[in-house]
């Protein structure tokens, strides 16, 4: 029997996962390297992904579905200058995922997911 509003596994409000992910992606696209566990950088790199690609787009319906997810102005600025232009060229694929081995207090398995340049 599960609690009211929570989500599967984890023990978490979907709220909350929701918001960690935004995070994720938010912290991702702006200092292009972050350190998570594997299970969380595969969700998040879908994510990230899509962002770049409405970046790619550009449009004020792009932007507006970027701003609706990504907690920064800022970050969104950078999603529809540097990485459009960066990415321009590349049909998908903008992360990478690479494995740092696992964390000493729980043993999850930490990763390190990057945009590639």
């Amino acid at each position: 029997m599960g609690r009211k509003g929570v989500e599967g596994k984890t023990g978490k409000t979907s709220d909350y996962t929701r918001a960690m992910y935004r995070n994720l992606v938010t912290d991702l696209l702006d200092h292009e390297k972050i350190t998570t566990t594997e299970s969380k950088a595969k969700q998040v790199r879908g994510l990230a992904e899509k962002m770049i690609t409405l970046g790619k787009k550009g449009g004020l319906h792009s932007r507006r579905q970027v701003i609706s997810y990504v907690f920064d102005k800022n970050v969104t600025d950078k999603v529809f200058s540097e990485y459009a232009e960066r990415y321009a060229e590349r049909p998908g694929g903008y992360t990478r995922i690479t494995k740092l081995g696992r964390r000493l207090g729980d043993g999850a398995s930490l990763v390190q997911l990057e945009l590639v340049k």
